[in-house]
């Protein structure tokens, strides 16, 4: 497994892996909204290939707001992390994981965050078996009015 940081030619591939983790977006609305990100210089994606091949990517950047359970500011934050399933249990995710994080200390940071959904218990497995504490739970409201 190798582990490299993205540019704008993995553009396509990075949205491709990102529709896994995130299937309710089409294809381009997700490609444009990557490509603004990626163009920011306080994000990072990082891809995971086995035998040049794309196996997943991670996607981090600095949070400058209030994250829950920190005391510093920026922080150093998780996005998404999505791995092939024919790799997982295999460390890919460790080695995503540690990537934004040695990223993240590069820009000063000493906390590093993230957040799953409440229904999500493989990321919460994850998250605990990385060293991850948790923070809070929440529940957001809207209805329109």
């Amino acid at each position: 497994m190798n582990i490299r940081r993205a540019d704008a030619d993995d553009l396509d591939t990075v949205t491709s892996l990102a529709l896994e983790l995130w299937p309710d977006h089409a294809f381009d609305e997700l490609w444009q909204e990557m490509a603004g990100i990626m163009a920011g210089p306080e994000t990072a994606f990082f891809m995971l290939e086995e035998n040049d091949e794309p196996k997943g990517f991670a996607q981090c950047q600095l949070r400058h707001d209030y994250v829950e359970g920190t005391e510093t500011s920026p922080v150093g934050y998780l996005e998404g992390i999505y791995v092939c399933e024919d790799l997982r249990g295999r460390g890919g995710a460790k080695a995503l994981l540690k990537a934004c994080e040695s990223w993240a200390a590069s820009w000063g940071c000493t906390e590093f965050a993230s957040d799953c959904e409440l229904t999500n218990t493989a990321s919460l497995a994850f998250h605990l078996k990385m060293g991850f504490e948790e923070a809070s739970r929440n529940i957001h409201f809207a209805k329109k009015i």
